[in-house]
């Protein structure tokens, strides 16, 4: 064995022993292998959507860069290692710098091993080497984001208008090594927050906390973080408080347990704690929730429908979309056009009192829905049961109503005749 092939053997254990098998992986048939490098964010790291308006993301994680590389013969004494630079978020531009960047090094370092020195520029300087500042900028449209300014090491921004002179110009200074690995007519967006929530989740499985209810320190695994404060409580005791809440139909009330605290659950984190059965309940319930805040939302009176109903503006009528029921939406009777909702003796006493204690711009709402003679008609009648009611007593035998003073009165009871006290 030569001494760059024992060179080569020893660079690609300490490699896989530096790094798990997520970061490197060895190439079985010829000396090489990828490294994929995580780059260090600094803290507060956003991502900013450009458009018509300026919307800002916090991320933590950004896909990392890949570096494929295959190890020649002659590596270290005499040649380079073979590689290509790949990312989803960075400019082909902005990798060409960075390929340059590792040649140099290279060359710096000739004759010894080189593999850990770029992976560490890679990892921890190339945010700055690149003068990429938060916020980073994204074009949602679908271009490569680029960094939101200029880069230090003199590369062009992606995006900028040029001449077709130029154009081609840039396209040569491109470094063949530097890959684009994302179709550019793609939303990278997506991929960008959805990169970072997964690595999220990740740290956060490998973190012990201890739940405010049980008092016990489970792994993050085995907890749920409400996303609105970033309060920690373990699964079991939110399963069980979940599943309290949803059976006694507070679906509103799904919130962090923490005193004073109104962040609330996701739909997504309910659905992960609870059965099928109960977030079927849950959904509904806050489904329904959601529809009776909506003015123009209305339930069919029918009771074995119960169907949602959408009323247009300046109307009464309601039509079923399920069962096809035309109803009046203020009295839920069937709709009956023009003429004024209808009223049963048993409402006229909650018709008065609703009335007599309405603002005057209730009251003239009142008058137009049932009608002003009704109205009358209802205050009238109430006062005179009430009036019956006092000062009246039912005959014994044929249950009229009398009017008469209660020595007389005492004198039936004396008798032993049944006086009913029911007003008719």
């Amino acid at each position: 064995m030569s001494e760059d092939q024992a060179a080569q053997k020893d660079e690609l254990l300490a490699l896989g022993s530096i790094y798990d098998e997520e970061e490197f992986h060895g190439a079985e048939s010829a000396p090489g292998g990828e490294i994929q490098l995580c780059l260090e964010l600094p803290p507060n790291f956003k991502l900013i959507v450009k458009g018509d308006k300026q919307t800002e993301y916090d991320v933590s994680f950004l896909p990392p860069l890949v570096l494929n590389f295959e190890l020649p013969a002659d590596y270290p004494s005499s040649s380079s290692p073979v590689y290509t630079l790949s990312s989803k978020w960075l400019s082909r531009d902005q990798m060409t710098s960075l390929c340059k960047r590792l040649d140099e090094l290279w060359g710096e370092n000739q004759g010894c091993v080189v593999l850990y020195k770029w992976i560490q520029f890679l990892k921890e300087e190339a945010f700055a080497f690149l003068d990429v500042k938060s916020p980073l900028e994204v074009v949602k449209a679908g271009m490569v984001p680029v960094d939101a300014k200029r880069s230090k090491a003199g590369v062009k921004r992606a995006g900028t208008i040029i001449g077709e002179e130029d154009k081609l110009e840039s396209l040569l200074e491109l470094d063949p090594r530097a890959v684009l690995v994302v179709d550019p007519r793609t939303d990278i967006l997506p991929q960008l927050l959805d990169f970072d929530e997964a690595h999220r989740q990740k740290e956060f499985d490998g973190k012990a906390f201890c739940c405010s209810i049980c008092f016990m320190e489970k792994l993050g695994s085995s907890c749920l973080c409400f996303k609105g404060c970033q309060h920690v409580y373990c699964k079991a005791c939110m399963t069980e408080y979940f599943g309290i809440q949803i059976r006694d139909g507070n679906v509103q009330c799904l919130n962090c347990p923490e005193p004073k605290c109104t962040s609330l659950a996701m739909p997504s984190q309910v659905k992960l704690l609870v059965g099928e059965e109960l977030f079927t309940r849950y959904d509904r319930l806050l489904l329904k929730s959601s529809l009776d805040l909506m003015a123009d939302v209305v339930y069919c009176p029918r009771q074995s429908c119960c169907q949602a109903v959408m009323v247009e503006q300046d109307t009464t009528m309601g039509i079923c979309p399920s069962c096809q029921y035309a109803f009046c939406t203020l009295c839920k009777r069937g709709y009956h056009g023009l003429s004024h909702c209808k009223v049963t003796a048993d409402e006229l006493r909650g018709l008065r009192d609703e009335y007599i204690s309405a603002s005057a711009e209730g009251k003239k709402f009142m008058e137009q829905r049932f009608g002003k003679r009704v109205i009358q008609r209802a205050v009238e009648e109430s006062f005179s049961r009430d009036w019956l009611y006092e000062n009246c007593k039912g005959c014994p035998r044929c249950g009229t109503n009398i009017q008469f003073p209660a020595a007389w009165f005492r004198r039936f009871q004396q008798r032993g005749l049944g006086v009913s006290s029911s007003v008719v």
